[in-house]
């Protein structure tokens, strides 16, 4: 039986290493990249080259500044919403019936700490985006839901003295909600903490 499609986004990333070694034991895991292809890894460089149907799409891009200036505003808003816009709405009718829209948001968008209002102000728009394409999907029984960690153990965050959510943990759960057994679970945002 072939393996279903899901397309990767932030797939070069340390959560993206750990979310396609889980996923990829189960799925055809295609990454969309933007710069160099990833060893070993099935790459595209945008989504109108993935052939055929898609079951999912697994979206982990995003960035991160404390800024707050109009150009940082403009940079969340291209990171954290519109490479989930750029990547979902050229596929949304090559998703399959039953399929699956996993994003990874931040709990920031919830408990909106001073000094980030770009980055909550884009993590809250992707929420906004995700909510609302669970009720366009459902129709055809496709889930969306998003995922909102607290800080990661990214490489780049283990010298932080704050508890830290273990990448492992995101890439189960990401598989946990591609599975038939979370099919009942749409437009959810998912808090996850260490």
């Amino acid at each position: 039986m072939t393996a279903k499609t899901l397309l990767v986004t932030g797939a070069s990333g340390g959560l993206g290493t750990a979310v396609l070694q889980r996923l990829g034991r189960d799925y055809r895991c295609v990454a969309l990249i933007h710069s160099h292809p990833l060893p070993g890894v099935e790459s595209i460089t945008d989504p109108d080259q993935l052939q055929g149907e898609v079951f999912g799409i697994v979206h982990l891009a995003g960035g991160f500044t404390a800024g707050s200036s109009p150009d940082d505003f403009a940079r969340m808003m291209e990171m954290n919403l519109m490479s989930a816009v750029r990547t979902i709405e050229p596929l949304r009718k090559r998703i399959e019936a039953g399929g699956r829209i996993v994003a990874v948001s931040s709990i920031a968008s919830l408990s909106r700490p001073a000094g980030l209002a770009a980055y909550t102000a884009a993590k809250a728009a992707l929420n906004a985006y995700i909510e609302v394409l669970a009720k366009e999907l459902r129709p055809r029984r496709i889930t969306a839901n998003a995922l909102l960690p607290s800080a990661l153990a990214t490489p780049a965050m283990l010298q932080s003295t704050e508890p830290l959510v273990p990448l492992e943990h995101i890439a189960e759960t990401i598989a946990f909600l591609l599975r038939e057994a979370a099919a009942s679970i749409s437009g959810q945002l998912l808090s996850l903490t260490a």
